[in-house]
């Protein structure tokens, strides 16, 4: 039976292993070791208040994770969480493991009075989970992005969506222009 939790303590090498086979199946075998050192990295040198992590697994085996990371907006009071990335083992891939994954992420960060979420990605699989394209206006990115169609963000407060005032900065994992 599919489990939930929070965290990524004890579970490192498996999560590793999860995005690196995901990605190499999906994109290929450099993506593969690029989102790998990425999520090595972010697990590695982000404080602990600026991640969190979620994980699904059935007896002891990891079959999914995401991570929230921190973006500051020095102009903004506003608590903002970038989603970023997200997988699925290959092979439990289109069965909802995913979106369970950030409904359940989405809900502890609304707990945590978390008050806005970003990323990056498909509107298509994202839209799924609540969230909308937003325009750069909105929620300035960190880095320029290189497909401004995958910005999305959907408030966790209940509150109408209004323009994030100022600059946004990243966590360091994230700080690489070739991700954006």
């Amino acid at each position: 039976m599919l489990q939930l939790s929070f965290g990524h303590k004890g579970w490192e090498t498996a999560i590793l292993d999860v995005f690196r086979d995901a990605f190499t199946a999906s994109e290929g075998a450099d993506e593969g070791l690029v989102i790998r050192a990425l999520v090595k990295d972010l697990m590695a040198t982000t404080p602990e208040d600026d991640l969190f992590a979620y994980v699904a697994f059935e007896s002891d085996t990891v079959q999914g994770c995401i991570f929230f990371s921190r973006l500051n907006y020095d102009e903004d009071p506003r608590r903002v969480f970038l989603l970023s990335p997200v997988a699925v083992r290959s092979d439990r891939q289109k069965a909802g493991i995913g979106q369970k994954l950030i409904t359940f992420g989405l809900k502890d960060l609304r707990q945590r009075r978390i008050d806005f979420a970003v990323t990056y990605g498909d509107p298509a699989y994202y839209c799924k989970v609540g969230f909308q394209p937003i325009s750069e206006e909105i929620a300035q990115p960190p880095l320029p992005l290189s497909q401004p169609h995958g910005w999305l963000g959907q408030s966790l407060s209940g509150s109408e969506v209004t323009p994030i005032a100022g600059p946004s900065r990243c966590v360091s994992a994230f700080n690489r222009p070739e991700l954006w």
